[in-house]
């Protein structure tokens, strides 16, 4: 076994280098994603992950920082720091879409886009005093999370809050309801995957679960 790992590490230096080069990429794609070679940048990451799935790796995250925006000061406010990352992103999470559907790569692809939480709908106010910037706290109870190829309905939404936000009010769904149809939109049963665990078999989406099916 420990032949076969260094075998794996050496397999992996050879190709990981001219997969992470992104210099020889044409104008055109550089322009859709907005990506400059050498920078970093989530546009980047966005143009990386595209060429990774073009080679043939079955799971990529990307990850983006910046978003707790709590209004503290001017980099995690709603009315400059968020808006800043809203601009950073919404490019190229775009541009990967359009890419791996030009492809040909998108029906094959799940893309999942989400995070821990949503804010509230309302301003955050900490110790009842004036806050100098814009800012919202964790929320747990309503937010939203988007999805794209893989099996995925195109231009759906599905749920609803209240007037305001802050409660899911129609088609509410648990952590577990989404991660049982991401398994099965990879081809998996949730029910059916489980592994031992003290004495009986456990699954991903432990004992709830159910398929969002109006998205798939």
């Amino acid at each position: 076994s420990r032949i076969a790992q260094y075998e794996m590490a050496y397999k992996m230096q050879v190709a990981v280098p001219e997969v992470m080069d992104i210099n020889n990429e044409p104008a055109y794609i550089h322009e859709l994603y907005g990506t400059e070679p050498g920078k970093e940048s989530f546009a980047n990451n966005c143009l990386l992950a595209r060429k990774l799935v073009e080679q043939g790796v079955r799971f990529v995250q990307l990850f983006d920082w910046g978003w707790d925006s709590h209004g503290t000061n001017p980099a995690d406010s709603i009315d400059l720091g968020f808006r800043n990352e809203c601009r950073e992103i919404d490019r190229p999470m775009t541009a990967l879409i359009m890419d791996l559907k030009q492809r040909g790569l998108l029906e094959e692809t799940l893309v999942v886009w989400g995070g821990e939480f949503g804010r509230t709908p309302m301003q955050e106010n900490r110790d009842n005093s004036d806050m100098p910037f814009l800012g919202r706290d964790h929320h747990t109870d309503a937010y939203t999370i988007w999805m794209a190829g893989g099996g995925v309905r195109n231009g759906i939404s599905y749920g609803q809050t209240d007037d305001i936000g802050f409660a899911g009010v129609e088609g509410r769904s648990s952590v577990h309801d989404v991660h049982a149809t991401m398994l099965h939109l990879l081809g998996f049963d949730h029910e059916k995957f489980t592994y031992d665990f003290q004495g009986r078999p456990f699954r991903l989406t432990d004992v709830e679960g159910e398929l969002i099916q109006a998205i798939i």
